[in-house]
């Protein structure tokens, strides 16, 4: 495991404005309506995209606490052909992986006429908040190297 940049608490106090603008962005999508478990869901596929492993923990611990199934947990890296997600779960993680690969693909019309048969359009700008959310975690806990917040288990431990 690569050592970290800066702890995540350091990183609280000593950017307490960027954090709170990551945090207040983050927000948006739950207190507009999104349901909570789908927008976690949307989180942990952009975390498993851009391999951030405290953002993965983090999430996956706020799915569980949603009682998001296991299954979905379990299958959310192949949920093209796992036939247990929902319609509109479904259009919510195309759109999240569409701009999670931004760069590489654009954000073409037939990626969003597919967001949008599922989400209307204010739900689309605050799906899209989310994934832009997630996708700045991301891209900052990458960057200090995070550590993931799991219990390890103790050397010696008897």
């Amino acid at each position: 495991m690569t050592n970290a940049r800066m702890d995540y608490a350091d990183f609280q106090r000593s950017a307490a404005d960027v954090y709170g603008a990551l945090l207040g962005l983050s927000k948006l999508a739950g207190a507009a309506g999104l349901e909570k478990d789908l927008i976690e869901l949307v989180k942990l596929r952009a975390s498993q995209i851009n391999g951030c492993a405290f953002c993965l923990q983090h999430h996956l611990n706020m799915a569980r606490q949603l009682k998001v199934p296991a299954e979905k947990l379990d299958l959310l890296a192949a949920w093209q052909e796992a036939g247990i997600f929902s319609a509109r779960e479904q259009a919510a993680l195309k759109w999240t992986e569409t701009l999670t690969h931004i760069a590489e693909r654009g954000a073409p019309d037939a990626a969003y006429a597919a967001v949008r048969e599922q989400f209307d359009e204010r739900e689309v700008v605050y799906l899209t908040s989310a994934v832009c959310a997630i996708n700045a975690w991301n891209r900052m806990a990458v960057a200090m190297n995070f550590p993931p917040s799991i219990a390890r288990p103790k050397e010696n431990a008897a």
